[in-house]
């Protein structure tokens, strides 16, 4: 496979592209929490049911990861990409027209597969065409992923109140799949980087070292599909109003992108920042339980900052074991796929459990301990044995 290596501006436009591309890959979920209670007041939902509008599309991005990279084969990127935003687009614009909680989670699966086309692709294309900044890229590339989940989450809120309609913030992002489209297509036609070759048909499901990194993914992610699900209602219960609840969210989801922007180290042992991410991961959930009222600004801030920069790290660490850009892209593909199945099972479970026990806390006490086990897992990842365990 040729390495396509992009001059500075036609590279620069293919990375805003990327980024505008990245920006519709989480509103569809993240405007949801915000107006929660909205939404139960018209459409009968319980915590557990509710949970399904995070759990299932997640759920189907991880599905939809083992057969995106075949998709994009078959169609090539370009057009893969124009699929999936006209998925995300359609299905979020349907909100405008729900009236059961059927129909509202059908929505959610249908924009969950979109995304994860999406995201089976872009690894492996960033790999090939910005070689030479990996980490760089994959750091704006996560950070806009979480910059859209933050637009939505904070302006979610204030669509409803001056439109008087849940619905119409809800839908209302599907305008941003429409502005993605168009400077998607604007973009030169490059040779695809997806071939179908025998290197990305490697199956991973018998390598121990995918399914490390995969778990770990997957328990990283559970944190942020946790917090973009149930943070919004956690504090609705405190008392706050939607708008405060989706600034808070809001708020959160920019330490994110803060944070994503600043991870891009050039270090290949990647361990002492990972442990670094965790301990402030832990401090937050710490905080929200034990002191939710006082300081409530400091637990969402360490929790953004912590999970901002453990989405692009657990990717980064995937691509760094391979260095052939359509490998890395299969072995990527396969960690999220893996690790979105893990993680969308986890709003099930907080939501059960506030359904049970009648508080969040519980949910956030056991994704402390999960962050614990997760930085055992980090001392695995020296890169002097990368080669042993994937070649």
């Amino acid at each position: 496979m040729e390495t396509v290596r992009t001059t500075a501006r036609p590279a620069l436009l293919l990375m805003f592209a990327i980024v505008l591309v990245a920006l519709n890959l989480r509103p569809s979920m993240a405007a949801i929490g915000p107006l929660l209670s909205a939404i139960r007041g018209d459409i009968e939902l319980s915590f557990s049911l509710a949970s399904l509008l995070t759990m299932l599309p997640v759920m189907a991005m991880g599905v939809a990861m083992f057969f995106g990279i075949r998709v994009s084969q078959r169609l090539g990127e370009q057009r893969t990409v124009v699929l999936s935003l006209l998925i995300i687009g359609v299905a979020t614009a349907s909100r405008l027209f729900l009236d059961s909680a059927a129909e509202l989670i059908l929505s959610a699966v249908l924009a969950g597969v979109g995304i994860a086309l999406i995201q089976a692709l872009m690894p492996a294309l960033i790999k090939s065409r910005f070689r030479d900044n990996v980490a760089l890229c994959m750091g704006l590339y996560v950070t806009s992923i979480m910059g859209g989940a933050a637009i939505a989450a904070a302006f979610a809120p204030l669509v409803m109140i001056r439109t008087g309609s849940w619905r119409v913030g809800l839908a209302v992002w599907a305008a941003l799949a429409v502005v993605a489209l168009i400077f998607w297509m604007a973009q030169p036609a490059q040779q695809s980087l997806i071939e179908s070759k025998s290197t990305t048909r490697q199956s991973f499901f018998n390598n121990s070292r995918a399914w490390l990194l995969a778990i770990f993914f997957g328990l990283g992610t559970a944190s942020y599909t946790c917090v973009l699900a149930w943070l919004a209602p956690y504090y609705l219960e405190k008392g706050w109003s939607e708008q405060d609840a989706g600034l808070l969210l809001g708020f959160l989801t920019a330490m994110e992108v803060l944070s994503g922007l600043a991870i891009a180290n050039r270090s290949r042992d990647r361990r002492l920042v990972l442990v670094v991410l965790l301990g402030l991961i832990m401090a937050g959930f710490c905080g929200l339980i034990l002191s939710p009222q006082h300081l409530s600004l400091m637990w969402p801030c360490l929790l953004g900052l912590g999970i901002g920069g453990l989405f692009p790290m657990s990717l980064i660490v995937s691509m760094d074991h391979l260095d052939n850009p359509q490998r890395a892209g299969s072995l990527t593909a396969f960690v999220q796929g893996i690790g979105y199945l893990i993680a969308g099972v986890s709003p099930l479970l907080a939501g059960m459990i506030r359904d049970h026990l009648g508080s969040f806390e519980w949910a956030w006490w056991a994704l402390t301990a999960v962050v614990a086990l997760m930085i055992l897992m980090v001392l695995r990842f020296d890169p002097r044995h990368y080669a042993r365990h994937i070649h």
